[in-house]
């Protein structure tokens, strides 16, 4: 039999992270059931899980490292599993709950490891850590409200404490955590009481479900015990999930975005990047310190919150989700929660290209320059956009095959998914600009794929390092012009650069330009190629979008 915990310390830690996320897996559809507080969106229990299942994967990262270093079968310390544990949390965090729960977690590590020398913690450290997680969450939430996770994880650390004071059961982690799992579960069902729209819906609030999960496995790692349930039943209802903690809104006028992102940045930048998100939109957390956030919030404008984060920092693993129409209340005031008929997912490689995507509609995965993403972050995009029907961009021909895989993942889950072939985010525009979600699914896709293939496609690079192309060998530094991924132009100006290609491109023919500028290229060159089009090619039209950090200097599509 595994041994069970008596104090705080890293096998403890390890112990916690693996049967929090087995509870969380076992509830999460239950959870994202009864979320209705307050955006349709019905993911609350898979955020929890995957946040949760960021934490454990960096805690087993620390085990597997020392179990392999120098002093084989060594164990990490108390202060590295759980900054494991927290740092796993914050950058893994999903949805506002995820984040809040990443921010509870990054609370109580913070008063595990104050004292360095620290090899476990007891009850009353505990105790300690439990009510400044509390408290740091709390600060973490724009504008807390009464009757979400933030109430019953108050409610747990004033548990722990009156059980502390009147048992005096010094060193008894047991004690502490079953007591505040018990009083987590008494404000849990006191939560549709303080919110209308739980009352309403007959349920409790779904992201105080989940963190009632995750404090009764910390009371199982330390009695080898899984406690009883104590909270009040809940009803079933049609998922409708959102953030918790946040001021309430309206579901059918709220903003039209969720924006994620993390974000490199020092306290005061942060702090006036707070007030500026707080006056764009609602639902805001940010959670992290030490240079490492992590940004959730809802708005209208996608840009305008990702273009404030590149003003504060260096913003990135961005994600951008629009909200879909989730019709008209029914019966008894509670939003429906149905899924869209038709949605588009399209990976992007750029913030500027993320916040146009969103503003159409489209949910999008941002591609870093070398962090080309996962099938898995693919499905879960797909399943983010909450549709009976998907069409996949990956608008970059590498992806193909990650996307496909993707799609298949997506198909065994009953979506119906089409994948058309972009090659290039220039692709997936024209896709995006005919996409019809009133026509019949086939219809969409067959004119979406005609528009993509009908844009020829082009970017302006720097060779990183010497190589073999097409036009020739490339030096480090010199400037590539490639045509439908191909290089055609090797040259040591960026504009003199992009005017060949343009002018190749359009010997073809065309009547629409669209150039996508990258922040490290010359404002210049959309100037000159504008200009260009202008003298040139009269009944060609020019359009032109900031991309951000993109990657390469210029994307250029001509249809």
């Amino acid at each position: 039999m595994a041994r069970v915990p008596r104090t705080f310390d890293a096998v403890a830690v390890r112990t916690w992270c693996a049967l929090a996320l087995r509870a969380l897996g076992q509830a999460r559809e239950e959870i994202d059931a009864i979320n209705v507080y307050p955006v349709a969106d019905g993911d609350t229990g898979t955020n929890l899980y995957l946040t949760l299942e960021s934490a454990a994967a960096a805690v087993e990262a620390v085990f597997a490292g020392h179990e392999a270093g120098p002093a084989q079968g060594a164990q990490p310390s108390l202060a590295d599993a759980v900054h494991a544990m927290a740092h796993g949390a914050l950058i893994g965090a999903r949805g506002n709950s995820g984040t809040i729960l990443a921010q509870l977690l990054r609370g109580m590590t913070q008063v595990l490891t104050a004292d360095a020398g620290t090899a476990h913690a007891d009850g009353p450290l505990l105790r300690l850590a439990l009510r400044h997680a509390a408290d740091s969450a709390r600060r973490a939430v724009a504008h807390p409200v009464e009757g979400t996770v933030l109430s019953v994880a108050s409610a747990a650390a004033e548990a722990a404490e009156a059980a502390e004071a009147a048992e005096a059961a010094e060193g008894d982690c047991g004690t502490v955590a079953r007591a505040a799992h018990q009083g987590a579960c008494t404000a849990l069902a006191a939560t549709p009481g303080q919110l209308a729209v739980l009352e309403r819906a007959g349920v409790v609030d779904a992201g105080g479900q989940g963190l009632v999960a995750v404090l009764a496995a910390l009371v199982e790692t330390f009695t080898g015990e899984a406690p009883r349930d104590d909270s009040a039943p809940y009803a079933r209802v049609e998922p409708a999930a959102g953030p918790e903690g946040c001021a309430d809104r309206d579901a059918t006028t709220g903003p039209a975005f969720e924006v994620i992102y993390l974000l490199d940045a020092d306290d005061t930048a942060v702090a006036r990047l707070r007030e500026r998100l707080d006056a764009l939109g609602d639902s805001l957390v940010v959670v992290g310190g030490d240079g490492l956030w992590n940004v959730h919030v809802h708005v209208d404008d996608a840009g305008a919150a990702v273009e404030a984060g590149v003003e504060a920092g260096r913003p990135h693993r961005i994600r951008i989700t629009h909200f879909a129409t989730a019709g008209e209340p029914t019966g008894g005031g509670r939003p429906p929660r149905e899924r869209v008929q038709r949605a588009v997912v399209a990976v992007v490689p750029g913030e500027g290209l993320a916040g146009l995507y969103a503003e159409a509609g489209a949910t999008t995965v941002l591609a870093r320059p070398g962090e080309p993403p996962a099938s898995g972050e693919l499905v879960e995009a797909v399943r983010r956009a909450h549709a009976r029907e998907v069409v996949l961009l990956p608008n970059d021909a590498e992806l193909r095959h990650t996307a496909a895989a993707a799609a298949e993942q997506a198909r065994t889950e009953g979506i119906r998914v089409a994948l058309i072939p972009t090659r290039s985010a220039v692709q997936g525009m024209a896709a995006l600009a005919v996409h019809e979600p009133q026509r019949r699914f086939d219809e969409d896709v067959v004119q979406m794929t005609s528009a993509a293939g009908a844009t020829r496609y082009a970017e302006v690079t720097v060779a990183e390092h010497q190589s073999w192309t097409m036009a020739g060998i490339c030096q480090a530094g010199d400037v590539l012009g490639l045509i439908d991924g191909d290089v055609a132009v090797i040259g040591t100006d960026v504009i003199a650069a992009a005017e060949t290609v343009l002018d190749r491109m359009l010997q073809a023919g065309g009547e629409l330009v669209t150039l996508v500028l990258g922040d490290q290229a010359p404002q210049a060159v959309t100037d000159r190629l504008e200009s260009r089009v202008r003298e040139s090619y009269l009944a060609v039209d020019t359009v032109v979008y900031q991309g951000g950090r993109q990657g390469s200097l210029l994307l250029i599509g001509v249809e």
